[in-house]
């Protein structure tokens, strides 16, 4: 990384970003790791823990159109600390007065929600400080704070066992608080933000074929990791009988390699080209994820190729994201709002859907090979319109496609 980047912006900002979007992210994946205790308590199916994991992922997709609209309106720095204030809200509800049955946990995912829309906002406040040559690296930086689901995969399950599920609500809130306060201190919206638009604007977007070929390549990327992230503990709990802690680390190290690549992916996607960088990533996605569809012996075997997986799809997220602010610069905060609610839907796509075709034909095979397929969709889509990127908005010269 040269001097030039960090010369470029406005680094407080972007740390503050990160942390912001690191916390966030480990609050709206916290049913996942917690799952399979949650589970036994209140005697869910496996349809029902899909759902239950899935719904966070859901609520935080359609909520990043929300806080898209509202970053444009109230800048970044106004929606983030909305947005902070409903989580935490959220958490002390659920902590104090408990989880009881299934529609509570739905409840609460919903609230969960408001974290995961945290995307809408960390990113195009790290964005619009940096010049188009550093939007990989600025937004692939800002973006790691996809590791807070590392956090949570390692450290929920045991203070689970320690102090009890409910009592995991309570202590969150004490990272939440903490990032809270740097970024009300540290954070500052861009002098050049743009001025706000008008509904019929954002929607105008949607006629745009573009933003409709990055809201489904982000589908798969982002879908693939966050859905594996929610899911994988429960995977690991059916698949090889682990112990809820011991899944939760299996869990941690999948997702600490799909959260560790993206900055890599932004880096890659500037110097090689974001669609050269997404072509190679969907093939090894697929690949990656058919091969452990169809059952490893030992879960060692399926945690390594789920890290590769989930690795591919992470650096799939960052160079999706190199392409974005290159296409919709100035429609960054409806764009960034509309592909994340993308990428939440595909996430809670794959989470509901293995729960759902577990309890249905008692194993995951055809929910991981439906995903797979997806990835190889998107591989087709991809390759079939980046001529015409090329050619239509600079994606020979910025992309190097």
């Amino acid at each position: 990384m040269d001097k030039s980047f960090w010369q470029s912006g406005h680094t407080p900002t972007l740390l503050s970003a990160f942390l912001y979007f690191d916390i966030a992210f480990m609050t709206w994946v916290l049913l996942g790791p917690l799952a399979v205790q949650i589970a036994a308590d209140l005697h869910l199916s496996p349809a029902q823990k899909g759902l239950m994991v899935a719904t966070p992922v859901l609520a935080g997709g359609l909520l990043r159109v929300v806080m898209g609209i509202l970053v444009d309106h109230l800048k970044p720095k106004k929606a983030g600390l909305i947005g902070q204030i409903i989580v935490i809200g959220g958490m002390a509800w659920a902590w104090l007065g408990g989880i009881h049955d299934f529609r509570e946990a739905l409840m609460l995912g919903v609230l969960l929600g408001f974290a995961g829309a945290a995307f809408a906002v960390a990113l195009p406040l790290a964005s619009r400080w940096y010049p188009p040559q550093h939007q990989g690296t600025a937004l692939g930086i800002a973006g790691a704070g996809n590791s807070g689901t590392v956090i949570a995969a390692l450290v929920a399950p045991g203070l689970a066992v320690a102090f009890g599920w409910g009592n995991v609500f309570g202590m969150a809130l004490i990272p939440l608080g903490l990032a809270c306060l740097v970024y009300l201190v540290f954070a500052k919206d861009a002098p050049d933000c743009p001025p706000p638009k008008s509904l019929s604007q954002y929607l105008n977007v949607l006629k745009d074929r573009d933003a409709w070929w990055f809201m489904f390549f982000y589908f798969c990327t982002f879908g693939g990791f966050v859905g594996l992230a929610s899911s994988l503990t429960i995977y690991f709990n059916d698949q090889y009988g682990m112990k809820p802690v011991e899944a939760g680390y299996f869990t941690a190290a999948c997702v600490f390699a799909g959260s560790l690549v993206r900055p890599i992916g932004g880096y890659l996607a500037d110097r090689i080209g974001g669609i050269r960088t997404l072509l190679a990533m969907y093939a090894l996605a697929a690949l990656f994820i058919t091969i452990v569809s169809f059952g490893a012996d030992s879960p060692w075997l399926a945690l390594g190729l789920f890290i590769l997986g989930m690795g591919s799809l992470g650096v799939g997220n960052g160079a999706v994201f190199q392409l974005v602010p290159q296409r919709f610069r100035k429609e960054i905060g409806v764009m960034t709002g509309l592909v994340g609610m993308a990428g939440g839907i595909g996430g809670f796509y794959l989470a509901s859907s293995l729960g759902y075709l577990k309890g249905q034909t008692g194993d995951y095979q055809i929910g991981l090979l439906i995903f797979a397929g997806l990835c190889l969709v998107a591989l087709a889509g991809l390759t079939s319109v980046k001529t015409r990127w090329r050619t239509t908005w600079g994606a020979a010269t910025l992309a190097k496609v």
